[in-house]
């Protein structure tokens, strides 16, 4: 997420172009900047799991829109906008293979 890649290395879809007038004194973050903190995603591990999850306010539902692409309202006029899918948790096909050599590892004791 702080590259500004998905999981597979792929960069994230680039932002719409502002207007000049719109972008008059405004700083522009790297998406998910705040996102991605303590206050919003939490992980958690026990000795049975582990999870991962966006928590409080409105950031579950920013983080699912993007994860998969959605459309969503996000004006008072009710204008939808859809947005490109940003995937911000997955596997690498690396992880994934790392993870079946756990599990088979585990399994043949």
């Amino acid at each position: 997420v702080m590259a500004q890649k998905a999981p597979d290395g792929t960069p994230y879809a680039p932002r719409q172009q502002q207007s000049a007038r719109k972008k008059t004194g405004r700083v522009k973050r790297k998406m998910f900047a705040k996102l991605i903190t303590s206050r919003f995603f939490h992980i958690r591990a026990s000795p049975e799991q582990a999870s991962m999850e966006f928590y409080g306010g409105k950031s579950p539902k920013i983080a699912s829109v993007h994860q998969f692409g959605l459309s969503e309202e996000t004006r008072k006029d009710g204008k939808k906008i859809d947005y490109p899918a940003r995937p911000l948790l997955g596997f690498t096909s690396e992880d994934v293979q790392m993870i079946e050599e756990i599990i088979l590892a585990h399994l043949d004791r």
